[in-house]
């Protein structure tokens, strides 16, 4: 695995964790009881956004690290995704 390869493979997990993130004990305005005039009431009072991407961080560089060990070891292989046989005999 190419530098490069790896550092895409880190930005896409870390923006999949992110983005399940961000909902996870988000209070709303709704919630709070206090509306901003002009917002809809499912807009976040607080977003809290900085401990999020610390815990994104924390928890994306677990699972790449797990991915890429996964990877370099060679115990799954794109031949292992082959369902319909499309790459031909292993030679």
């Amino acid at each position: 695995m190419a530098i490069t390869s790896a550092i895409v493979l880190f930005a896409v997990i870390w923006f999949m964790t992110f983005l399940i993130a961000l909902p996870i004990r988000v209070t709303t305005q709704g919630d709070a009881g206090d509306v901003v005039p002009g917002t809809h009431a499912g807009a976040p009072e607080v977003h809290n956004l900085k401990k999020k991407a610390l815990i994104t961080t924390a928890v994306a560089v677990v699972i790449w690290g797990i991915t890429v060990t996964i990877i370099l070891s060679g115990v799954i292989s794109v031949r292992d995704l082959d369902w319909f046989n499309r790459m031909g005999a292993q030679q």
